[in-house]
Parts: structure tokens; C-alpha cells; sequence
């Protein structure tokens, strides 16, 4: 047998940069954008059973009233509204069980030393799929004055104003 005259070289190709996985959004938070000051965001996993996935690509959550706490040790996802699957038998989700987030041991540090402090709470933002994953952006968020609610009204109507200037 006559061996290959091919030679193998001994330098390496870089490694090809990773593709960027697909984002679907679910279910977006917008009243805790106005109600609330975003100090930190943060990306969790969630802990969810099968009929909860199947409902969510179907586009049924809602995240108006949800909140996040800390209860031992661990951050938990409270009021999200998940619809049931309506093609799942007898043993369907609870609409609004109380869902594990995952995160780091230093991330949920970092939050818990944030709630810690007076007049900070961690409300979700949005829930969205990346990749085959579900996600839920976080935030570490401070309530908004009165003041600041009608200076977000008015910077949203004049920047409304200037996109209709600018269209003519």
C-alpha cells in the first residue's frame, strides 16, 4: 500500500464565531418600562414543564402584574400568566404558578444585595425564546415619582413629534 502524499500541517484554522441563535419574543412588560426606573437587567433561564413551553410559542403569557423574589436562596418568577395549552390532557400547568429562575450564584448575589436595599424591587421585562431556550429579561428596578412618569410622557410625545416632521 502506498501511503498518501498529502501533508497535514501542523498550524490550526480559528475556530468559525459561533452563529447567533434565532430570538422570538413572547410576551413584553412595557407598564414596568414607565412605572419603573431600570437600574440593571439581567437574562434568566426558566424553569418550565412541557405544556408551559408548548403555550408560550403559542404566544400566551402575560407578565402585567409579575414580580420577583427571593426565596431560599433561589429567584422565583410570581403572577406571569401563562395560558393553558388547550391541546394538553388532564394533567395541564397552573396558569400562574410560581416558576424557578436560572441564574449564577453571583448573579442572583448581586440581585439580592439590590432588593436588600429600600425602594428596589426585580420585575421581568420580557420572555422570549433564544434558541430552543425560554428566557426572561430581569431588571432591578426602582419605582418612578409622579414627575418622572409625566417627563417620560412628554419626551415620548416630542420624540413622536419629530418622527412626524421628519416623515413629511
Amino acid at each position: 500500500m502506498a501511503k498518501s502524499s498529502k501533508s497535514h500541517s501542523s498550524a490550526k484554522t480559528p475556530p468559525a464565531p459561533p452563529k447567533a441563535l434565532p430570538i422570538k419574543l413572547v410576551a413584553d412588560n412595557r407598564k414596568a418600562r414607565f412605572d419603573y426606573e431600570i437600574l440593571t437587567t439581567y437574562e434568566a433561564g426558566l424553569q418550565l414543564v412541557g405544556s408551559e413551553v408548548k403555550a408560550l410559542r403559542a404566544d400566551g403569557a402575560q407578565l402585567k402584574d409579575a414580580y420577583i423574589v427571593l426565596k431560599g436562596g433561589e429567584l422565583v418568577l410570581v403572577n406571569a400568566h401563562i395560558a393553558p395549552y388547550r391541546a394538553s390532557s388532564y394533567n395541564n400547568h397552573l396558569p400562574e404558578r410560581v416558576r424557578k429562575l436560572l441564574l449564577n450564584s453571583s448573579e442572583i448575589a448581586k440581585i439580592s444585595r439590590g432588593l436588600d436595599e429600600k425602594g428596589y424591587s426585580c420585575v421581568p421585562l420580557k420572555i422570549y425564546f433564544k434558541g430552543p431556550w425560554a428566557k426572561v429579561e430581569i431588571a432591578l428596578v426602582r419605582g418612578k415619582k409622579a414627575h418622572d412618569k409625566r417627563d417620560s410622557i412628554k419626551r415620548r410625545e416630542s420624540d413622536r413629534e419629530l418622527r412626524r416632521v421628519r416623515s413629511k
